[in-house]
């Protein structure tokens, strides 16, 4: 492939803007299909869904507004003119349902201190109920401003939908921003010129572009989601730089080593070219573990991960190879004053790691006992760790008006802001004896203690379907509301409208999505892991050829992905250290957080372990011991490893600057792992235990030697200087 593109430079180079500009502009043409409710939850959440979009039944945004007062009760004129109004207000708007009065409904609070004014925004789908909401939201600030005695606040589905599309769109221009510069700034001082560090950037930048083009094209047979594409920024940004990094700076090594630009050109393709293409396809297939989860929402985060990681593949291995070519020398243009170029050999490392390395080496027993008790200790949390569908109050920042209105609206109505909902599909809805099994079910769930109302029931003869909405006790996701949730499906749904011949009542909700998505997640860890482990340790084996090297590999990506849970746990469900990064403990972790964290660190890890093995072996080959091969290794990849951690890491840390805790989890778990690995695994537990097993480092028992040779490098050529099979510098043919 470098070959190809190095004698091809004008086709490889315009061939890769014209599959970017097509793919980009055919995807905005053909827009992304979104996955569905029913597609992204599973268990009863999911049949739930499929009862309503069945029957032609969208579940509308419900909307409530507080009314509030510390004086006056809900029976004072005063009061109740003020209700009036606000309902007036509101009304006026046309972009609501008429308002439920309190009066009516019986929502106040036992106090009579409080009401809520309840209705639904118009719209057929969640999208248009966004829509139609800052209108109805402006009528409640202006109701708010000329009562001033009163506390009169908004917030429902369509409101927090406002926010949360909005806070989105707002964090992931702020993570482009941010994320872009940050890698440039880090590219430029390890290069120490603009040409060089432009281009890894650049292709990462038409890398993310082009798979939103393809990814968007193949949205309508595998939906899309707004995480997938922060998965795109993310990964495709940290990837897309780190392969063109690994790939540039062995060709400017290999120049800076004496030899020409074509032999340079082709051992960077056959060293770091190939490792980077062992490393995109480890990243590819850990990624197609999600698709085992059996979720909607996983697989388009697996799916748009594995399109952005192949294309930066692509692009690292056909058109850096055709740039370099085009450029040779000229790659060194813009070169900063103020950085002087480093002239120590290959093999020589930095001071910083030549201090670190030196003793690990010297002891590595001590220094392989010590990094694994390090690392087990931070581990220890993840036996503590519970996940959960974190609620609307969790998922915001402190201090968020909306979070404040909830909060206010729950300690007036206690109990789950969102209610149970039971979706019962009958031969014939309306018959007697299906009337009174859904007063029967609303009575008995009142009667467990674990539920309250005001329940709520709605109808749709037409369609044989109704739902029967039940306030759980409890805050949403804990203990509380779970244990109320299992008391309404296996006792009460079973005994009341359960009993009627043909009829089908899943129960769903936020607790209870909550806790199927839990079971999925249960249910798909053992598979998933197991997919990963397997795959990773076969790519391993056939790459290096050693059973020992694809052992080590697994046992170590193990060890920091247990660490950065470990972190998760201690920072985000129990606070501590929280603070620093601008959220607070929120007592759980995001359900889909641990397993995808799992599968894409297990491939991004690789990226180093593969790199930085390959030189060792390389070193080997060439017949150095293994114990000066592991010294020789690591020091010449010291500084490019470096490097790619920390603008992984800024990348990574950028998300965990953002408003939502599930993004600001992803984020800190993401650079912490990558920290770890890229310092205590690779630059202590790596060199140690590679040292301590000596040549059983390259064991591969006879029954295996029948494995195809698909090593991770190839051969490297001769001295600097040396006659190479030319690829063409400085002019194109």
């Amino acid at each position: 492939m470098g070959a190809w593109s190095a004698r091809h430079r004008k086709t490889a180079v315009f061939g890769w803007l014209l599959f970017v500009v097509l793919a980009s502009f055919l995807g905005g043409v053909h827009g992304s299909e979104k996955v569905t409710e029913s597609e992204s939850l599973p268990g009863q959440t999911s049949r739930a869904a499929r009862i309503l979009d069945d029957a032609g039944l969208k579940s509308p945004a419900c909307e409530t507004v507080l009314v509030q007062s510390a004086g006056l009760t809900a029976d004072d004129p005063a009061f109740r003119s003020t209700v009036e109004q606000v309902s007036a207000a509101v009304r006026a708007t046309g972009r609501t349902s008429e308002p439920l009065s309190p009066y009516d409904t019986g929502a106040v609070s036992a106090d009579r201190h409080s009401v809520l004014l309840q209705f639904t925004v118009n719209g057929d789908d969640q999208e248009a109920a966004v829509a139609n909401v800052p209108a109805v939201m402006d009528a409640v600030a202006g109701a708010k401003e000329r009562h001033t005695g009163f506390v009169i606040e908004e917030y429902g589905e369509a409101s927090s939908g406002k926010w949360f599309a909005d806070q989105f769109k707002d964090d992931f221009t702020r993570a482009e921003w941010t994320a872009v510069p940050l890698a440039l700034g880090i590219l430029l001082i390890a290069f120490g010129a603009v040409v060089a560090a432009v281009l890894p950037v650049v292709l990462a930048i038409t890398a993310f572009v082009a798979a939103g083009g393809l990814v968007a094209l193949a949205s309508g047979a595998l939906h899309t989601s707004d995480n997938a594409s922060s998965m795109m920024l993310l990964v495709g940004l940290a990837v897309g730089v780190d392969y063109c990094l690994f790939y540039l700076r062995r060709e400017r090594e290999e120049r800076a080593a004496g030899r020409d630009h074509a032999t340079a050109l082709r051992i960077a393709a056959a060293t770091s070219g190939r490792a980077v293409l062992v490393s995109g396809i480890t990243v590819v297939v850990a990624m197609a573990g999600m698709f085992l989860t059996g979720m909607a929402d996983f697989r388009s985060m697996a799916f748009a991960t594995i399109v952005v990681v192949v294309t930066a593949v692509l692009g690292s291995l056909t058109v850096l190879p055709a740039l370099l070519s085009m450029l040779g020398d000229r790659v060194e243009k813009g070169r900063l004053p103020f950085l002087r170029r480093s002239r120590r050999a290959a093999g020589e490392g930095g001071r910083f790691w030549n201090a670190v390395l030196t003793p690990v080496l010297r002891r590595p027993l001590a220094a392989a006992v010590l990094a694994t008790g390090v690392l087990l200790a931070i581990a220890a949390p993840l036996l503590t760790m519970h996940t959960a569908n974190l609620t609307f109050q969790q998922q915001l920042p402190e201090g968020n008006a909306l979070v404040a209105t909830s909060q206010r609206v729950e300690a007036a109505f206690p109990g789950t802001p969102s209610p149970a909902t039971v979706v019962v599909r009958a031969r014939d809805i309306t018959s007697p004896e299906m009337t009174a099994a859904l007063a029967d079910l609303q009575a008995r769930a009142l009667a467990t203690g674990k539920m309250h109302g005001p329940t709520e029931v709605k109808v749709h003869a037409e369609q044989n379907v109704a739902t029967v909405d039940i306030p759980l006790y409890g805050s949403g996701n804990d203990a509380t509301s779970v244990a109320a949730l299992k008391a309404l499906r296996e006792e009460v749904v079973p005994a009341t409208v359960g009993r009627v011949p043909g009829t089908e009542a899943p129960v769903t909700g936020s607790t209870a999505g909550s806790v199927d998505f839990n079971r999925q997640m249960s249910d798909s860890l053992l598979p998933v892991f197991g997919f990963v482990v397997a795959f990773a340790f076969l790519l391993m084996l056939l790459s290096f050829r050693s059973l020992t090297v694809a052992l080590t590999a697994v046992l170590l990506n193990l060890l920091s992905i247990g660490a950065a849970y470990g972190v998760l746990a201690l920072v985000f469900q129990h606070g501590v250290g929280a603070s620093l990064i601008g959220t607070a403990g929120v007592g759980a972790v995001e359900s889909w957080i641990p397993l995808f964290l799992f599968v894409i660190l297990f491939g991004l890890s690789m990226d180093y372990h593969v790199f930085v093995v390959s030189r060792i072996k390389e070193a080997r080959d060439r017949g150095l011991g293994t114990g000066a091969a592991v010294a020789h290794g690591i020091r010449s990849t010291a500084g490019v490893v470096t490097s790619a951690a920390v603008i992984m890491v800024g990348v990574f840390a950028v998300f965990g600057t953002l408003s939502m805790q599930s993004m600001k989890q992803m984020g800190v778990g993401l650079a912490v792992a990558v920290l770890i690995d890229a310092t205590v695994i690779r630059a202590v537990l790596l060199p140690a235990v590679m040292t301590l097993l000596g040549e059983k480092n390259w064991y591969l028992p006879r029954w295996l030697h029948w494995l195809p040779r698909i090593e991770a490098e190839g051969p490297v050529g001769g001295p600097a200087g040396a006659a190479a099979e030319p690829l063409p510098v400085g002019a194109g043919r």
